[in-house]
């Protein structure tokens, strides 16, 4: 097999370099969520080829499907001809409240992962989300009319209930993927639910993506670039929530919060809520606490305001955030 020409391969050691991601010492170990897709294949191959014999491959069986037992004996059969250690768990996603099925499934795989991460010692996470995940991922964003952090799609490096990640081929095509494994005749398997429109990411791969394809050819690089740009601001944005809060305290301060236009209120107590709980308010949400904060004028005036699953309240000269018991 010529490796070399894995587009995974610079992929990784370009993330490698921007992170400064240099593992030290025999004993570091880096793990794939391997899936067997056709993405977390070519990651897991330029992972092996870049740390041989430190690789390990975290697989999550849903049990959603008939074919997740199939998966398994894939993933097992890949990793046993490569050589790597195979961690297998299986979870039950059960949607709450508000939640959607693939939002469940999401939130069970990342904890799956991290604690299959935590119980392996393993340094960071990689992930074989690729440009045209990346692409659909913010016309999700576009289309649920999200703010800065949604547009910003998903990050290159990130921390989740204490495990590192990592998406090292967000600029690589999925299409330069798939060529690269075909004409390798490395074998990978094809979830039937991908292609299920009743979820709202496939149908925006195989309905939009296609006619915007047709339309403008280098849609996907573009968003992929709106999506760095917007996350750029968001940084910008951040710091100053944080330059703000360092005055205001934490929990924030009524008086002082006040004193700031509402514009910088608004964007200092997302930061404290997202920081604090992992909690996003809505924009109704947000309008309706900007309010209340702005009329608490005397020593007697109640907050009260659902956000997420838990309550704002004011507690004496401050707001104060209670997540659900």
């Amino acid at each position: 097999m010529n490796r070399s020409a894995n587009p995974c391969d610079g992929a990784l050691a370009q993330w490698c370099e921007r992170w400064q991601f240099h593992p030290d010492g025999e004993s570091t170990i880096v793990a794939v969520a391997f899936s067997g897709g056709a993405d977390s294949t070519a990651v897991l191959l330029a992972a092996h080829r870049r740390w041989p014999g430190r690789v390990v491959a975290l697989h999550i069986h849903h049990g959603l499907q008939v074919a997740a037992d199939d998966f398994v004996r894939h993933v097992r059969q890949v990793c046993g001809q490569l050589g790597v250690e195979l961690l297998v768990e299986h979870v039950q996603a059960h949607a709450g409240p508000g939640e959607s099925p693939e939002d469940a499934a999401r939130r069970a795989r990342y904890a799956a992962l991290s604690r299959m991460a935590s119980a392996a010692s393993v340094s960071c996470v990689l992930l074989g989300q690729h440009a045209d995940d990346q692409a659909e991922t913010v016309v999700l964003a576009l289309s649920r009319g999200s703010g800065l952090p949604g547009m910003a799609g998903m990050s290159e490096r990130f921390v989740r209930e204490g495990a590192s990640f990592g998406r090292p081929v967000l600029a690589v095509p999925g299409s330069a993927l798939r060529s690269w494994l075909d004409e390798a005749g490395q074998t990978y398997v094809d979830d039937p639910t991908n292609a299920d429109e009743r979820f709202t990411r496939n149908r925006i791969r195989g309905r939009l993506m296609p006619a915007w394809a047709e339309v403008a050819p280098g849609y996907c690089e573009a968003l992929a670039r709106s999506a760095r740009h917007a996350a750029q601001a968001q940084a910008l944005l951040d710091e100053l929530a944080d330059l703000d809060l360092a005055h205001l305290g934490c929990p924030p301060r009524i008086r002082e919060l006040q004193s700031l236009n509402r514009n910088r209120q608004g964007n200092a107590l997302r930061r404290w809520l997202k920081q604090g709980w992992g909690v996003a308010p809505s924009e109704v949400q947000l309008r309706e606490l900007l309010h209340q904060v702005g009329a608490c004028r005397t020593r007697g005036h109640r907050i009260d305001l659902k956000i997420a699953n838990g309550r704002i309240t004011r507690e004496g000269d401050r707001l104060d955030y209670a997540p659900p018991i």
